[in-house]
């Protein structure tokens, strides 16, 4: 007789299960609500990018329309992709996101190579690069060194993430709440508080910067800071009922961000001069401490970088997933299937923890963030292609989410894309092509690997 279970998420939302033996993961484990899927979408999106790129948009753009429609335009574009990746995950249901689309909707070889890049640079960057900045944030505060602040982070995080999907989806909650609490305080008291000067600018001069090379390159910053929205789809298998509710933590996860993204910079640009945040990377140090003096700043700057750590926590949970998948298929990386008892693939998770650690180690923040931008954007794009592809074929489960406005997201969401990543080509050829390098020894590793297939009557 199955048994039927139920969990409360701190949100208030219970999420009912049976245990049943999908997928294998979901033996001994309990499903999440929408409201966690959700909170692994924001906690992904909501990092580095929003509280630093302002910065560096300043030095060459000045009108707030221009800054504003930057990150209009980034919400746009994140909401057409999670749109498809609604479909995507709920025709194809199953973990691992773009290894698992790729893989079925055009050849296992374009799937591995995802998984390739996803395990080798897409999330272990990312919680690289949340961990260097959370390290940076604090090392002032705590006297410690902020490589060491990073690492500590990476395995306490890593530790957390190793025991049960109900711990990690009440700590990941909690962390994701503070992070909206704290984005709306600042929302709050920078459009409130009066500031005699700001850098406001509402004139026409935003017809000539939007035309400008810097409106293109600020794009692709406010770009990667929007990155994270298809986070719940690495992940639907442990997600209760994913064709109503990976829908509903995509879209209105991406939804909630992008607001909260936008009014976010005005409150910046509403309590600072251009000068005062020009090449600032800690804009929300230079903004708290402009509102609430020396302490307040310092205090501001202590609670970002500790909610940085709902970044880390979010791709260290989603991340394991996707290795978890290939090890599933390919015999070789079946090592890293392994799950404890309570259904978490740790040896995925420290494989993970390896290769951040590594990274914080040996490279710079901009390093890694230019060498993960291009080949990542290239998979999602054909991610999201992937949905006219099923749905010309009639392939996948009909009952599926079908996302709005066929083929029009899309086809939009695409053409965008690939002119990012032509703008990145171009201007970063040395970063870009690092990218290629790495896609192209997963595909040697891919030739080797192919020999080791599992087939279905393989023993678990």
């Amino acid at each position: 007789m199955v048994k039927k279970t139920e969990v409360r998420d701190l949100f208030g939302s219970s999420s009912s299960g049976l245990k049943t033996p999908l997928s294998h993961s979901m033996a001994n484990s309990r499903k999440i609500g929408w409201r966690s899927a959700a909170a692994i979408v924001i906690a992904n999106m909501v990092g580095t990018g929003v509280f630093s790129s302002l910065g560096f948009q300043l030095q060459s753009l000045h009108n707030t329309w221009t800054i504003l429609s930057l990150w209009v335009i980034g919400a746009i574009f994140s909401l057409l992709g999670a749109f498809s990746y609604a479909e995507l995950g709920t025709r194809l249901p199953k973990s691992g996101g773009e290894y698992h689309f790729l893989s079925k909707i055009y050849h296992p070889f374009l799937g591995y190579l995802s998984g390739w890049v996803s395990m080798t640079v897409g999330f272990a960057a990312s919680i690289a690069l949340s961990a260097m900045a959370m390290g940076a944030y604090l090392q002032d505060i705590m006297g410690w060194p902020g490589q060491i602040i990073a690492i500590s982070a990476i395995l306490v995080i890593s530790l957390i993430h190793s025991f049960s999907v109900q711990q990690s989806s009440v700590f990941q909650n909690a962390l994701t709440l503070l992070k909206i609490f704290l984005i709306l305080f600042l929302i709050f008291f920078g459009i409130t508080l009066y500031t005699p000067n700001n850098a406001i600018d509402w004139s026409g001069s935003w017809q000539g910067e939007i035309f400008s090379p810097a409106y293109a390159v600020s794009l692709i910053y406010v770009t990667y800071a929007f990155s994270g929205w298809n986070a719940a789809a690495y992940i639907v298998e442990e997600i209760d009922a994913p064709k109503k509710n990976l829908p509903k933590a995509l879209i209105g996860g991406t939804l909630l961000v992008g607001l909260l993204f936008v009014l976010l910079q005005y409150s910046f640009l509403n309590q600072a001069t251009v000068g005062q945040l020009k090449n600032k990377v800690d804009v929300g140090h230079v903004v708290a401490q402009i509102m609430f003096g020396q302490t307040g700043g310092r205090t501001i700057s202590l609670l970002i970088a500790l909610l940085l750590i709902a970044s880390i926590s979010a791709m260290v949970w989603v991340g394991p997933r996707v290795t978890q998948a290939m090890a599933r298929e390919y015999r070789n990386w079946r090592y890293f299937a392994k799950e404890n008892t309570n259904g978490f693939p740790v040896r995925a998770i420290v494989l993970q923890a390896t290769i951040s650690l590594f990274m914080v180690v040996t490279s710079s923040f901009e390093q890694l963030l230019i060498y993960s931008g291009f080949i990542l954007q290239l998979f999602t794009t054909l991610s999201v292609a992937g949905v006219l592809v099923l749905r010309w074929q009639q392939r996948g489960d009909e009952e599926a989410y079908k996302s709005p406005f066929f083929p029009w997201f899309q086809l939009i969401f695409i053409a965008f894309s690939l002119w990012i990543m032509i703008y990145l080509l171009v201007d970063k050829p040395v970063e870009s092509l690092l990218g290629l390098v790495n896609v192209l020894v997963g595909a040697i590793s891919y030739s080797w690997s192919s020999k080791f297939v599992l087939k279905k009557t393989d023993p678990e």
